[in-house]
């Protein structure tokens, strides 16, 4: 490791905890601070130091938040008292998927408090976030980019800077709509062959080896082998991330119908309990509005099941 910064990790839930653990597996002097004690105990398994107050995680040269949504980034860092109790020019990493707005309201009380402030929202999930996996959208001042790049690069493959507002923030969430719609057209795509009778295998491999099968579609392929949906990033989650790219788009006065109508497909799947499931269960929803059960896997059956 070639520096020796101390690193301070606030918020440690699905992505926190195995980013922070991976951090301080490679050497990392890092702390960590949650509202949940059970949490804090976790990463300490990990090698991660634990804090006790949220003030003893934020007291270092880089800290990063990884937080569920607006409000609670608000609740931490603009209502909280994390912007007062980091050192000056100290530098602030903000890893959430969290909305345009928020992000440049805590830019500019991040200036007036002296902390250079970096939006870096990672792209992947939870279960591939301890494998260093994960990309990174940058945006921010250049000279903090600069020095955070060693440390993204212990746990992201890839990261990009993007320029010195909000654009990472908006990289997020084009990124997000895009995985939004496509598993909407992969559950209407899957129906629509189930119909026309083929077997549940076929059309899988069909969509794999076609001109739409993108990383998401063999990704997704896989857990439908089983119909697998355990979540990886919940239908829940989807539908936050939605509404925050609605707004977004009706802000810089753009017309989202794609994103809109994806909103209502999984505001349909939580409204059938189907909120804490993985967000590919659209297939559920599609079969659902055609009628259809679930295919029989022992004997690979598609429609007629």
């Amino acid at each position: 490791m070639a520096d020796t910064q101390s690193l301070g990790w606030i918020g440690l839930g699905k992505m926190g905890l195995p980013i922070s653990t991976r951090l301080a597996g490679a050497g990392r002097d890092i702390a960590g601070f949650d509202r949940d004690q059970q949490r804090i105990a976790e990463v300490a398994g990990g090698g991660v130091t634990p804090a006790a107050t949220l003030e003893e995680a934020a007291g270092r040269d880089m800290v990063f938040t990884s937080l569920p949504d607006d409000r609670a980034l608000r609740a931490v860092a603009l209502d909280g008292p994390l912007l007062a109790v980091m050192r000056k020019g100290a530098i602030l990493v903000e890893t959430s998927t969290v909305s345009p707005t928020i992000s440049a309201e805590l830019a500019q009380a991040a200036e007036g408090q002296g902390i250079r402030y970096l939006r870096a929202p990672v792209s992947g999930n939870a279960a591939i976030a301890h494998t260093g996996n994960l990309t990174c959208f940058v945006s921010g001042p250049r000279e903090a980019f600069e020095t955070f790049l060693p440390v993204a690069q212990d746990f992201t493959r890839a990261q990009k800077y993007l320029g010195t507002a909000e654009e990472a923030r908006y990289a997020k969430l084009a990124v997000n709509l895009m995985i939004a719609v496509s598993a909407a057209m992969m559950g209407e795509s899957i129906v629509l062959a189930r119909k026309g009778n083929l077997v549940w295998q076929d059309i899988l491999d069909v969509l794999t080896n076609s001109a739409v099968g993108s990383p998401m579609v063999h990704y997704k392929a896989k857990s439908l082998e089983t119909r697998d949906f355990n979540s990886t990033f919940s239908c829940r989650q989807m539908a936050k991330d939605l509404d925050l790219i609605v707004g977004a788009g009706h802000a810089a006065e753009m017309a989202m119908p794609l994103a809109t109508l994806t909103r209502e497909i999984y505001g349909a799947l939580i409204g059938r309990g189907d909120g804490e499931t993985d967000f590919i269960a659209t297939v559920r929803l599609a079969e659902w509005l055609a009628g259809l059960g679930e295919p029989d896997l022992e004997k690979n059956e598609g429609r007629l099941a």
